[in-house]
């Protein structure tokens, strides 16, 4: 694996990117996105979107993605983005990377995910 820099991206050249039909410019464009635009609520919005992807790729990306939000701007939509990624971590191609997520969410957000009992 070769270190890559993150660089910013605008939103239209994001929203092109996220309207392709490759998982990995989608990818690479919601990383950008996460790691440099400053609204979260609109990030958030994407990821849980694209976490509805046909591809594992967009969809495991999407869920790291919100481990990034939770790390960056220490705040997520707990109502949305918890119950999803319990529901996720059933997918047993996503439930390393909802882990991930979900460690992330504690640490940055400083609350407590009951992964087996469905809720925070």
């Amino acid at each position: 694996m070769q270190y890559e820099e993150i660089d910013p991206i605008s939103r239209s050249d994001a929203m092109a990117a996220l309207g392709s039909a490759n998982p990995r410019d989608i990818c690479k464009a919601l990383v950008r996105l996460a790691i440099h635009d400053p609204d979260l609520q609109w990030v958030q919005s994407l990821c849980i979107e694209l976490t509805k992807h046909a591809t594992v790729e967009v969809q495991s990306t999407a869920i790291l993605c919100l481990g990034h939000l939770a790390r960056i701007h220490k705040a997520l939509d707990l109502e949305k983005v918890v119950p999803l990624l319990i529901e996720l971590r059933k997918d047993p191609l996503l439930s390393g990377r909802v882990d991930d997520a979900m460690d992330d969410i504690e640490i940055f957000l400083g609350v407590k995910i009951y992964r087996d009992l469905g809720s925070h």
